[in-house]
Formats: C-alpha cells, sequence, structure tokens
C-alpha cells in the first residue's frame, strides 16, 4: 500500500491551502483577463471594465491591488482603496478613516474552500494596521445573496441598499473594534 497517494490532496489546489497576497503586476495581465471572463466573476462585478492593461501600469497613493495566492498559484484578486480620495469618487463624499474592498476568486477550484474567507481576512488586516482607518465598506450586488451572507457571516453589518452603474447594491460596514462612532 502507497501511503503517499492515500494522503495527496486532489488535484488543483492544496487543502486547506493557506492565502497570501502580493501586489499585482502587469505581469498578472493574462490572468486577470481570463478571471474577467469566468461568468461568476462577470455576473459579481458592478464595473466590469478594469482596464487592466493600463491600471496594472498605474500606482496611484489611494489604491493597492492584490493577487492571492495559494502555493503559489494565483486564485484571486483583492482592491483596496481610500474612497476620499478615489479618483471617480464611485462611493460618494467619504471622510477620512475609511477604506473599501473589492474581492473575487478567480479560479474555480478554489472557490467554496474557505480561501475567501482568508482573502478578506488579509484585506481586512491590510485595511486596520492603518490606525486612522475605523470602517471598511463593501457594495456586493443584492442579488449575490452568498456574497452578502458571506460578509455578515464574518461580521459585516449592513448599511443600505443602494445603486451603483445602473446594479442595485448592499453597502456593509466593518467598523474597528476599539472604535467608538455612531
Amino acid at each position: 500500500m502507497n501511503l503517499s497517494t492515500e494522503t495527496e490532496p486532489p488535484r488543483g489546489l492544496p487543502a486547506p491551502g493557506i492565502v497570501s497576497l502580493r501586489p499585482a503586476t502587469p505581469a498578472d495581465l493574462e490572468t486577470l483577463r481570463r478571471w474577467d471572463r469566468d461568468p461568476d466573476v462577470r455576473n459579481s462585478l458592478i464595473d466590469s471594465d478594469w482596464r487592466w492593461e493600463t491600471e496594472l501600469h498605474r500606482h496611484p497613493a489611494w489604491r493597492e491591488w492584490f493577487i492571492a495566492e495559494v502555493a503559489g498559484r494565483p486564485i484571486g484578486f483583492i482592491q483596496i482603496i481610500d474612497p476620499e480620495f478615489e479618483e471617480t469618487q464611485y462611493w460618494g463624499c467619504c471622510e477620512a478613516g475609511h477604506r473599501a474592498i473589492d474581492l473575487w476568486i478567480g479560479e474555480p477550484d478554489a472557490r467554496n474552500r474557505g480561501c475567501g474567507t482568508q482573502m478578506i481576512e488579509r484585506a481586512i488586516e491590510r485595511c486596520f494596521a492603518d490606525p486612522g482607518v475605523h470602517t471598511i465598506l463593501l457594495d456586493p450586488k443584492e442579488e449575490n445573496v452568498a456574497a452578502c451572507r458571506f460578509y455578515e457571516r464574518l461580521g459585516f453589518e449592513f448599511v443600505a441598499k443602494r445603486e451603483f452603474y445602473g446594479d442595485e447594491c448592499c453597502v456593509y460596514r466593518l467598523r474597528r473594534p476599539d472604535t467608538d462612532l455612531n
């Protein structure tokens, strides 16, 4: 009996896998384009044109882009922005102390394996590492019930429904535990 065969994880990702983040670079262009074509990713995004060819070369102070990896394999994408300074003012007028997160898992075999939880945990840690940040915002599409439940399980509080670029979304927030805000 070959014990090593019995204990090998299934093809694809090792289980459970530890998610790490690294900055997105122009070398990620083809991976991001491939993920953009995935129907599940496309259906979850509000703005499907991220202009990767241009934006991967830009590094504005108000934005961070990350590739999530498991065992060195890219599985997903995270954007963290400071909505106070974000160029399009997507979130409207936001005062200091906020961050907003966009996140998706591009690799189908990485979904429903705990990777999303680790990704959002890493993003939350990154946001709250700045002592001036007190609130994190998210805006899943209202129809994406699974995403809404996911964020609620992680402690995000529903704030309001809002339309972004023609999509009905649920705005959620997570406040720093030691912050006393109304």
